[in-house]
């Protein structure tokens, strides 16, 4: 440390404590209330939606209520069956399923190619004939092959299908997974990957879907990743890390500043919420969540 010693500096920091501690009640409490500011509500061009998996305990019915309720427009990871549902309640799928084998069988593998090209021939125009428009897709593991490798082969099998969602104006989205904690093996664990994938294919209608929790595992630097990587990216999810609970301020990540970062890239498509809410109530645990990420 330049110009003063580690003692003195820590003669600093005492002080500080100590006039802490004398400090008035009333500024105690506006240090406190500053803890409030990760919660904002300026508002976003994007549109915000929750995951239908986390919250999978409540009827459809009543999350659609929920969810409309605390404004969001939409209900992520939603199939054909519940299409109707949403319809109901004014909700949107922001992010159809219901095409893909599973998580860990996918485009990257060719064995799955013929099983794929058949599910997303039939699925991309079931999406767009109900009026959505993004479907999701996974890369599957890695199972020995090189990165190179599972890129070509991703190419060689999206390429198929890609015609098909152009000509419906349907876009795939391929989820970044990470491979660290949740999802051993997985092929598309890293922002780069993905953004190979993205130049190579060269369409409009095949993008990432960044999931933040799974991203700041495997290779942090979120803020960066999404600004350089934007064109690539049509679509988020969020959860605290570590866990995959609540956005809030008991994880490490500090949403407001990634959700500000997102909006000044000018994106417009959906941030859904994808957390495992720990608290007991999980409905309030969705209302901040909503609020942390810009939605008040």
């Amino acid at each position: 440390m330049k110009g003063e010693s580690r003692r003195t500096s820590l003669k600093k920091l005492a002080a500080g404590g100590a006039a802490l501690a004398l400090m008035p009640a009333w500024g105690v409490e506006a240090l406190a209330e500053t803890s409030q500011s990760y919660v904002t509500s300026a508002p976003t061009p994007y549109r915000h939606s929750v995951c239908r998996w986390t919250f999978g305990s409540m009827s459809l019915n009543r999350l659609c209520k929920e969810v409309k309720s605390m404004g969001a427009q939409a209900i992520d990871l939603v199939g054909p069956d519940d299409w109707d549902t949403l319809k109901k309640h004014g909700l949107d799928s922001s992010m159809c399923n219901g095409a893909e084998l599973n998580l860990t069988d996918g485009w990257a593998d060719t064995t799955h190619h013929a099983d794929l090209v058949k599910n997303y021939r039939d699925m991309i125009p079931r999406v767009a004939e109900a009026g959505y428009r993004n479907l999701i897709c996974f890369s599957g593991n890695r199972r020995s092959l090189s990165e190179e490798e599972g890129l070509q082969n991703c190419v060689r099998g999206l390429g198929e299908v890609l015609p098909l969602a152009e000509q419906y104006g349907v876009v795939l989205h391929m989820e970044l997974l990470n491979s660290k904690v949740d999802h051993p093996d997985y092929m598309a664990d890293h922002t780069a990957w993905g953004v190979d994938l993205c130049r190579r294919l060269d369409s409009e209608h095949f993008k990432l879907l960044y999931d933040i929790y799974h991203m700041q595992i495997m290779e942090g630097d979120v803020i960066r990743t999404l600004r350089d990587s934007q064109l690539h990216i049509g679509h988020y999810h969020t959860a605290g890390v570590p866990g995959r609970n609540e956005p809030d301020e008991g994880q490490e990540l500090y949403y407001p500043a990634i959700m500000k970062a997102i909006a000044d890239t000018g994106f417009k498509g959906y941030v859904a919420q994808e957390f495992i809410p720990k608290e007991k109530n999980n409905l309030v645990s969705l209302k901040k969540a909503f609020a942390t990420c810009g939605l008040g």
